[in-house]
């Protein structure tokens, strides 16, 4: 290290049309999320399982099955999506012998997927539901909420009534279930949704996404996200019923949610716990044993006290608080072209559009493979054959790249263009990779004096613009900030802004050294997240996207 240790749309029918067409020749191709960690070597009763991260809150049901079926679970974490490519890739065969996922619809979309899931067993149920803040419901009209349709809810979004959160649906379960329900319940669709469907609701999704204002990769981190917001600036999430009426067990009273299930019809998770084709003998015993365990009407009934879904095991009564009466299931995709030219629409044409800041610390630290490791990272997110749209820059996004060492050395702005305008979105993710390939690395780490440029660009973008994008800044460095500004500079700078820059998060990448105190403390600070990117640079920036 040199001076010490270094900080670091065109139309959309015919942009969705294309979109259809690039999904259709890629179905076999998905974009691969970074393979999960190894598991450990599972004792001869354990089930290595690779499932939806939402489901830790099952382990203390879990730990009661390991001691009545002698079988424990080794769980790693993923996003459902992600998952599914993993399975359908084959990257799951021999390192897992389940999975277990809010839903495998998804998966089921694809023939190879299909095949490597020999067994599923869905646990419990859970509808997507829209959580509306008490005090936010009676000025729409809705009295208690238990005839309300998805369109009454467009609506109230679109006159500026309603601002909610929703998981990024290239990341979530969540997310894209209430994407397919809206899809479904504004086309009128009766049977597999299909490409015509989808542009015939494409009017009325324009309309309800403008009343996004919160986006996440995760629920967690969502629900988080809904408790620091400004009051009066998310009203609702849209999220599993569970989630919802689990968070009102927690929520202050001026936040609690009023649970809206949609009359018109809702899309389910059932939580199915799911044999892999590959998995060995005495792992499909131990699956065995799981899944008739977790099927018994005690288990059933503790499942449902302790995380509000829904049992499946008849004659066992749900949890208190659940509503008794059921809305029906609304059609999901025919075919993954269909569900990934939805998503793909979503990212580059439905949702508000994103600024997205990128701070990175190209210090003398950061000299060959690190800098290396940077530019290849950022490359992938100018590619062009990002099927469902969850990794490359979106169409709309403005993007600012501010190179930082001893001082800013440069900061260059760009904005991605709408389908079909111009020559299309191409050129500019070239000038992007340009940029990023002319990073050079050497000097001192001025981190703090970095941020704050960034926040300055950001304002005079806002200025310029006038206009309201979902907006963040991604720091990367690898090291600790050892000239410039102090952190409490900085601090005293940030408690200055304004209100809605104050709430920009800050999403730290720690690599190399990098003082994760430092960067916790700037996550912290601005309701942002900290990502590792000491195993894979690519992955971390990939997931980050989730929350852009």
């Amino acid at each position: 290290m040199t001076r010490g240790r270094r900080a670091r749309r065109g139309g959309l029918a015919v942009a969705l049309a294309a979109l259809l067409a690039a999904a259709t020749a890629c179905t076999s191709s998905p974009p691969s999320p970074p393979l999960p960690p190894t598991p450990t070597t599972a004792g001869a009763g354990a089930l290595r399982v690779l499932a939806g991260s939402e489901l830790q809150d099952v382990q203390p049901v879990l730990e009661e099955a390991a001691k009545a079926t002698g079988v424990s679970v080794e769980f790693t974490w993923t996003g459902s999506l992600d998952g599914a490519d993993t399975v359908s890739s084959g990257r799951a065969d021999g390192r897992f012998d389940a999975v277990w996922f809010p839903s495998n619809q998804y998966l089921r979309l694809d023939p190879t997927g299909r095949t490597k899931v020999l067994s599923q067993t869905p646990v419990m149920v859970s509808p997507v539901a829209v959580g509306v803040r008490s005090s936010v419901l009676g000025g729409l009209g809705w009295g208690d909420g238990s005839k309300v349709t998805w369109a009454q809810i467009g609506d109230a979004a679109a006159a500026g009534k309603l601002a909610y959160g929703m998981a990024d649906p290239t990341r979530s379960n969540s997310g894209f279930s209430a994407l397919v329900a809206v899809a479904s319940a504004f086309s009128g669709a009766g049977a597999a949704l299909t490409e015509a469907d989808v542009q015939k609701a494409t009017p009325q999704l324009k309309q309800f996404f403008t009343g996004q204002k919160l986006t996440s990769g995760s629920s967690g981190w969502l629900a988080q996200a809904y408790t620091r917001a400004e009051p009066g600036k998310v009203g609702a999430l849209v999220n599993y019923e569970s989630v919802l009426l689990s968070m009102n067990r927690t929520l202050p009273a001026d936040q609690q949610l009023t649970v809206v299930r949609p009359v018109d019809g809702v899309v389910s998770a059932d939580y199915p716990l799911s044999l892999l084709a590959s998995a060995q003998p005495n792992r499909k015993d131990a699956f065995q044993k799981l899944s008739a365990y977790l099927l018994t009407p005690d288990a059933q009934k503790r499942l449902s006290e302790r995380t509000l879904r829904r049992p499946v095991t008849a004659g066992v009564a749900p949890a208190a608080g659940l509503p008794a009466d059921g809305r029906k299931e609304l059609p999901f995709p025919g075919t993954r072209a269909v569900a990934d030219g939805l998503l793909a629409s979503y990212q580059n044409d439905l949702r508000r559009p994103s600024r997205t800041v990128y701070v990175l610390d190209t210090s003398g630290s950061m000299a060959g493979q690190r800098i290396g490791a940077l530019k290849a990272a950022l490359a992938k997110l100018t590619g062009s054959d990002d099927t469902r749209g969850a990794r490359r820059f979106r169409n709309r996004e403005q993007v600012t790249l501010i190179s930082f060492a001893s001082s800013v050395k440069w900061s260059r702005t760009h904005l991605v263009p709408a389908s079909g305008s111009g020559p299309g979105p191409e050129a500019e993710l070239k000038a992007i990779d340009a940029d990023v390939q002319s990073l050079a690395a050497d000097g001192g780490t001025a981190l703090y004096d970095s941020l704050e440029q960034a926040y300055r660009a950001i304002e005079q973008q806002q200025a310029a613009a006038g206009d309201d994008r979902f907006t963040s800044i991604v720091l990367m460095t690898d090291g600790e900030s050892n000239e410039g500004a102090a952190e409490a500079d900085f601090r005293k700078f940030h408690d200055g802004l304004p209100a809605g820059e104050k709430s920009i998060p800050v999403f730290p990448i720690k690599f190399g050294e990098a003082a994760v105190g430092q960067l916790q403390g700037l996550a912290d600070m601005s309701g942002g997240k900290l990502f590792d990117g000491g195993g894979s640079l690519d992955g971390v920036f990939e997931e980050i996207r989730g929350y852009q």
